[in-house]
C-alpha cells in the first residue's frame, strides 16, 4: 500500500474522531458550542458551579422575567440584571435554549432516548427550557396551550427520568 494513501487514511480517521467528539458534546444544546460571531457569548456558558450559584439561579427565576415579542428574555430587576452571572443567564436563555415548539420537541425526544445521566450544564439548560415552556403555556390559549402543555410535560418527564437515574440503582423511573 502506498504510504501517502495510508497517511491520508490516518489523517482522515483522526480528523473524524475529533469532529465527532466535538459534536457529541453538543448533542442537546448545539448553540452553546457555536457562539455567534457578533456576540461576546462565552463558549458553553454555565450558571451553576456552586451552591451559591444554584441559589442565584433560583433568584433569577423568581425575579420578574420579561419576554419580548421577539422572545428575548430579560430580568426586570435592574440590580439582579447587573450581576455578572446575570449575563450568563441572559446568554443561556436567549442564545442557547430552544424557544420554538419543534426545537423543544426535538430536545424532548433526544432526552427521552438518552441512556445516560445528563451533564450538569445539560440539566441546567433543560430546566431553563422547562421554565420557559411553563411560561409560554401559561400565556397561550386554546390549541396552542395544549401544544405548549404537551411540550412542558415531555420536558418534565425527561428531567424526572434523569433525576431518578442519577439517584441510584434502586429507584425505578
Amino acid at each position: 500500500m502506498d504510504w501517502k494513501v495510508l497517511g491520508l487514511l490516518l489523517l482522515y480517521s483522526h480528523a473524524q474522531a475529533l469532529v465527532s467528539h466535538r459534536w457529541s458534546r453538543a448533542k442537546f444544546f448545539p448553540a452553546a458550542h457555536r457562539p455567534k460571531k457578533s456576540s461576546s457569548m462565552p463558549l458553553n456558558p454555565v450558571l451553576q458551579t456552586s451552591l451559591e450559584e444554584v441559589e442565584l439561579l433560583y433568584q433569577f427565576l423568581l425575579a420578574e422575567l420579561e419576554i419580548s415579542p421577539d422572545l428575548d428574555i430579560s430580568i426586570k430587576d435592574e440590580e439582579l440584571a447587573s450581576w455578572r452571572k446575570a449575563l450568563n443567564f441572559h446568554t443561556i436563555c436567549n442564545d442557547v435554549i430552544p424557544k420554538r415548539i419543534p426545537d423543544i420537541r426535538r430536545l424532548s425526544a433526544s432526552l427521552s432516548s438518552y441512556p445516560g445521566i445528563l451533564k450538569k450544564e445539560d440539566f441546567e439548560r433543560t430546566l431553563l427550557t422547562l421554565a420557559y415552556t411553563a411560561y409560554r403555556t401559561a400565556l397561550s390559549q386554546g390549541y396552542q396551550k395544549d401544544i405548549w402543555a404537551q411540550s412542558l410535560l415531555s420536558l418534565f418527564q425527561a428531567l424526572r427520568h434523569d433525576l431518578m437515574r442519577s439517584s441510584g440503582p434502586g429507584v425505578s423511573p
